[in-house]
């Protein structure tokens, strides 16, 4: 196999939640969620994946700006299968950002799918680009 071909097989290593950073309750490992942010005119989205998670797992919460996902995985395989290989360990998950006042608090909504956790975070009105109109004179 070519030097590329390795590199492109290789998976990245789980980061783990440091465990100064937080104290834990559960005696499973916490691992900090591989994260997409990316902006459009009227929000700020978060993707973060969250394999073996279902809504019912995932406590997301916002205080004093800081918002928190924390998640508990239990991934199960389907009937009649057994586990050749894993990337992901079983475990638990924890992240947080700290947001500006630019968005409406109120109006955040999350969805999860298919191990993947979407946030949309709305920009207040006055973070929003204003396009102003140039007139002749």
């Amino acid at each position: 196999m070519a030097k590329s071909e390795e590199k492109a097989m290789e998976v990245p290593e789980q980061e783990l939640v440091p465990t100064e950073e937080m104290e834990r309750t559960r005696e499973r490992r916490c691992f900090i969620p591989k994260t997409d942010i990316y902006e459009t005119e009227e929000d700020i989205v978060v993707v973060a994946d969250l394999p073996g998670v279902d809504q019912n797992s995932i406590d997301i919460t916002l205080e004093k700006n800081i918002l928190t996902i924390a998640a508990f995985g239990n991934p199960t395989l389907p009937e009649g299968f057994n586990l050749l290989y894993a990337e992901y360990e079983p475990g638990d998950y924890q992240r947080s950002f700290r947001i500006t006042s630019d968005i409406e608090h109120d109006e955040i909504e999350a969805m999860v799918s298919n191990g993947e956790l979407r946030l949309r975070l709305p920009k207040a009105d006055s973070a929003k680009v204003k396009k102003i109109p140039v007139k002749t004179g």
